[in-house]
């Protein structure tokens, strides 16, 4: 009997979680706020085969309230499908950037790579040419200070390693550069090659990656074959190489050659005697680490109303400032500063060093923020559980007791910006007393729920017709339970109704 109810319950958490995955899929906020309410635990649900989550689906779409709302339930945010991608994987690869700021304020890890060609959320990103993806994807490795463009220009110099963000490339040796480069991408190539991207890492022969270009290419190669000529000029300027050889022998001109790129042929052949001098990306971004680290602290998504402050934003005019802009110290609130460094796409500013982004009030060029001393840390708890989704609770001895108690767990400490959202030790909840009419999914009407201001004489019948509908389903659920007992004996007998 139990192993019935079972299996009818584990169904029903089925079509929950399909109802999840629709809702994450077309954007249906409340849909999906109402399933997470009624069970938490159906963020954890994945399709069959591709193994795709909410969080999958919602990331894919771009609906980065839904995300939020999923990883405030507690679902794991390096969830993998069946190809190994995880969330920000493709929101990358669609260049959500949005959905790209929530899952990295979260701390989603970035050096994961997928199981076919060992691909990172950075090397979709630039194989798509998303270059506000790129920027949030290294904010935690580009330090607020104002001379980091002399830093890593003198670390290119010297020949050392300039890239703090790689975290190894995918097979066959091949780096973010090297895509962005062979798909022409000019302003990722720009905002890589700025950051500290090598130009003289080369491609390897593992031995399971097709190479049509062949191993030991560097990014200048692929650029080649590619056929984009602004990517040929910005790798030479940063010193790329025009005579290295690959393990076939072919320089980059060669490469241009034989995939037809004729117009490469000037640009490859000398290194133009006058070096260009090359300005900054426009997405180039010094104070978003230092706002990252003031929104994962105190929160970014403040709900207080100009109403309810004194001095709200001058840009929302909705929620109090928590933030300053360092020099100029104006102060906005955290959600508008992140909005203002994640879509800036221009390095002009009146008085600031490159990757600056100029103040929308004074234009002074802002290189950091710095927290308000108003602004205090938010509360490290967290009231969904991160467990994965079990069978239903549900069973005829719940509803013989007349309640359905439905234990929780909760975390005793848990930081709701936190990467891997495990509980580290758990404690009841109090338990929650359901209807087993409503766990059946038949109506209830109880006398309880009749309005009093009607009359007496049709509220009488009111409630002589309640109790005569819920004598019928006790009498049904007694017969119900009477012919499961025979079958059960009957199997139990091996004897046969045939």
């Amino acid at each position: 009997m139990r192993f019935l109810s079972l299996v009818g319950n584990s169904f029903g958490c089925s079509a929950s979680g399909e109802r999840l995955v629709s809702a994450a899929r077309d954007g249906d906020l409340q849909e999906a706020k109402a399933l997470l309410d009624y069970n938490p635990r159906l963020a954890r649900y994945s399709t069959f085969g591709v193994r795709n989550s909410p969080l999958h689906y919602s990331a894919a779409q771009g609906h980065h309230e839904i995300v939020s709302l999923l990883l405030e339930s507690g679902v794991d945010i390096n969830l993998r499908n069946y190809r190994g991608q995880t969330a920000l994987m493709q929101a990358c690869q669609y260049g959500h950037w949005e959905v790209v700021q929530t899952l990295i304020l979260f701390k989603a890890n970035i050096h994961r790579a997928d199981y076919l060609n060992g691909g990172t959320a950075l090397h979709l990103a630039a194989l798509n040419g998303h270059s506000r993806c790129i920027r949030l994807l290294l904010a935690d490795h580009i330090p607020s200070i104002p001379n980091l463009c002399n830093i890593l220009k003198n670390r290119s110099r010297s020949d050392e390693t300039v890239s703090e963000f790689d975290e190894g490339p995918a097979d066959g040796g091949v780096t973010a550069l090297h895509m962005a480069a062979l798909n022409g991408h000019v302003e990722a190539v720009h905002l890589l090659l700025d950051l500290g991207a090598s130009v003289s890492q080369i491609t390897v022969e593992d031995g399971t990656t097709i190479d049509l270009i062949g191993a030991g290419s560097t990014p200048l190669h692929y650029a080649a074959c590619g056929g984009n000529a602004q990517c040929c000029q910005l790798l030479i300027a940063k010193g790329s190489s025009l005579t290295t050889e690959n393990a076939n022998g072919w320089t980059p001109l060669m490469v241009a050659r034989s995939w037809h790129r004729d117009w490469l042929e000037e640009v490859l052949s000398q290194r133009p005697v006058d070096q260009p001098r090359l300005s900054p990306s426009p997405f180039l971004c010094l104070p978003l680490r230092s706002l990252v680290d003031i929104a994962r602290e105190c929160g970014w998504r403040s709900s207080d109303m100009a109403s309810a402050c004194l001095d709200p934003c001058v840009v929302c005019l909705e929620r109090k400032c928590t933030v300053a802009a360092e020099g100029c110290f104006h102060e906005f609130c955290t959600h508008c500063a992140l909005y203002l460094c994640s879509t800036n796409s221009t390095s002009t500013a009146s008085h600031g060093p490159p990757g600056s982004i100029a103040c929308p009030l004074c234009r002074h060029g802002i290189v950091s923020f710095i927290k308000l001393a108003s602004t205090r840390p938010i509360s490290k708890e967290l009231g969904r559980t991160s467990l994965s989704l079990p069978f239903c609770t549900c069973s005829t001895e719940a509803q013989e007791s007349g309640s359905l108690e439905t234990p929780f767990c909760k975390p005793d400490f848990h930081s709701p910006l936190g990467s891997s959202f495990r509980s580290l030790s758990c404690q009841g909840f109090p338990s929650v007393k359901l209807s087993p009419g409503l766990c059946m999914g038949a109506p209830d009407t109880s006398p309880c729920l009749v309005p009093r201001s009607i009359d007496g004489s049709l509220r009488n019948r009111l409630v002589r017709c309640s109790s005569r509908s819920s004598l019928r389903r006790s009498t049904s659920q007694s017969e119900g339970k009477r012919w499961l007992c025979s079958f059960n004996q009957s199997v139990g007998t091996g004897s046969s109704c045939l």
